[in-house]
């Protein structure tokens, strides 16, 4: 028998359990068949015991099973009564990186409106890498972000859920030539200097997927410049330095700015929900919840075929959860 137990386990077993049906257990926690399967397998394996009979037409609980259920629901009775004591007590801070309609802030929505009961009160660090570490000393519960770009001994203690692929756009002066265009294929920017938010230290994440994504294109990464806090202050340094901005589809209008996609190919941003790891609250898993549904709705994670994005980033984006 195994030292403990991840209550995680006991949930998709009775999901199933009750069910009787991996597809609707799964649909009812809010996550892939795949991982449910393979938390019911993991669980199976640590108590030594075959739970379910499975065939192609059915689902049925063994005599191990049988006996299991009645345990689990207690201990899973026991846990929600705890999160109520402390867990649903205390507001989950997440980070949505900034103001505006972006990714983050509409999962965060979402998972309102499916957790009315629990408070989620939203943070600004304007990037991962600075996030990362407020996560880990427990200063933060929840950001949003690339995680692949955040240095291997941060990933260690932290989670993660793919969210989207954002695609890729450019901020330009009103003016500037390539304004004109509906969208602006990566060619066109080679010869002009770009800034990629060079010399915030929260942000190198972002940083560093733009230095690869303009590498051997002749697209110059600016150079680093004090932190830019506000739209009105972000305007009018970038009226100034007559600079174009990498940013995102879903990027804030500004004034004096046209914000155009990058096409040819299609470059991505990848975003993820990113959590410290062994972090229980129900809130959390409202966040999860939404974010998968929204992926699901709006085929976030349904990348196009002309597209652009490391195979590290990939290879992160395509874990199951």
């Amino acid at each position: 028998m195994p030292p403990a137990i991840d209550p995680r386990l006991l949930r998709a077993f009775v999901a199933v359990a009750e069910e009787l049906h991996f597809t609707r257990a799964a649909a009812r926690l809010y996550v892939a068949q795949q991982a449910l399967s393979r938390d019911v397998r993991r669980l199976e394996r640590e108590l030594g015991a075959e739970l379910f009979v499975r065939t192609t037409r059915q689902v049925t609980l063994t005599p191990d099973g049988e006996r299991l259920l009645p345990h689990a629901r207690r201990v899973l009775a026991a846990q929600d009564d705890l999160l109520a004591a402390f867990g649903s007590a205390r507001p989950l801070l997440v980070d949505v990186n900034s103001e505006g309609p972006l990714t983050a802030h509409r999962v965060l929505l979402r998972a309102r409106e499916l957790a009315p009961a629990h408070e989620l009160l939203a943070r600004y660090e304007h990037g991962l890498t600075g996030a990362a570490a407020a996560l880990l000393a427990g200063r933060l519960d929840v950001s949003f972000g690339r995680y692949a770009g955040l240095d291997p001994a941060l990933r260690s203690g932290l989670a993660q859920q793919p969210v989207r692929h954002e695609q890729m756009a450019v901020l330009l002066p009103e003016d500037h030539p390539l304004a004109a265009l509906p969208e602006v294929p990566l060619g066109a920017l080679a010869g002009e200097t770009v800034y990629a938010g060079a010399g915030n230290p929260g942000t190198r994440e972002w940083t560093e997927l733009a230095r690869q994504l303009f590498e051997g294109r002749g697209i110059r990464l600016a150079p680093p410049h004090p932190v830019v806090l506000g739209a009105e202050e972000f305007a009018r340094v970038m009226a100034a330095s007559r600079m174009p901005v990498l940013a995102v589809v879903d990027f804030p209008a500004m004034p004096g700015a046209a914000l155009r996609p990058l096409v040819d190919p299609v470059p991505l941003s990848p975003v993820s929900l990113v959590w410290r790891k062994g972090l229980v609250h129900p809130a959390l898993d409202a966040l999860k919840a939404a974010a998968a549904e929204l992926a699901r709705a709006e085929r976030w994670l349904s990348p196009p075929g002309d597209r652009w994005i490391p195979a590290m980033d990939l290879e992160v984006m395509s874990r199951p959860f």
